[in-house]
């Protein structure tokens, strides 16, 4: 269909954000992949994530933090729970909360999912040279600041080197 169009109306290069959606779908993929073989998925691994590395206050701010909605969290906690990865109990304080906490299972499971990551991560930032890595990051922040997105906060803030984001 390009090929159709004159000369002077083909595009020049590939659109950034095609080469963007392509290179995220392929990593998806294969993360979603290490996760599973690991016994795990995104969702889990970060619930998981979020309930270790700090105390989250309600259902709400958990969902936020993963980044689902909280009817989606909702489901998710309820295979987890199911599981034997968390426990979930109305919190005496506030009878509209839950309080959510990993169990041994799930402790032991975040462990299994934390080196699979790890190993991931190591995957990824093979043969590159540790300032093309921090290059690499401040361009992915621009390209989300350039789409009104710079303010989202991930599900992994607080993981990098001393708490950074």
């Amino acid at each position: 269909m390009i090929s159709m169009l004159p000369s002077c109306m083909r595009p020049q290069h590939i659109p950034i954000g095609l080469q963007l959606n392509r290179t995220a779908h392929a990593v998806r993929r294969a993360f979603d992949a290490a996760l599973t073989e690991s016994g795990g998925s995104l969702p889990v691994w970060l619930v998981l994530l979020n309930l270790t590395i700090r105390r989250v206050a309600s259902q709400r701010e958990l969902a936020r933090a993963v980044g689902v909605s909280p009817p989606t969290l909702t489901h998710h906690l309820g295979a987890m729970e199911a599981d034997g990865l968390i426990t979930r109990r109305r919190d005496p304080s506030d009878r509209r909360n839950h309080i959510i906490e990993l169990t041994e299972p799930g402790e032991r499971a975040f462990a299994r999912l934390r080196d699979a990551a790890a190993t991931f991560d190591a995957r990824l930032r093979s043969g590159f040279e540790p300032h093309e890595l921090v290059a690499l990051g401040a361009q992915l922040a621009r390209l989300a600041a350039n789409v009104g997105a710079a303010d989202e906060e991930p599900g992994w803030v607080g993981l990098g080197p001393g708490g950074d984001r």
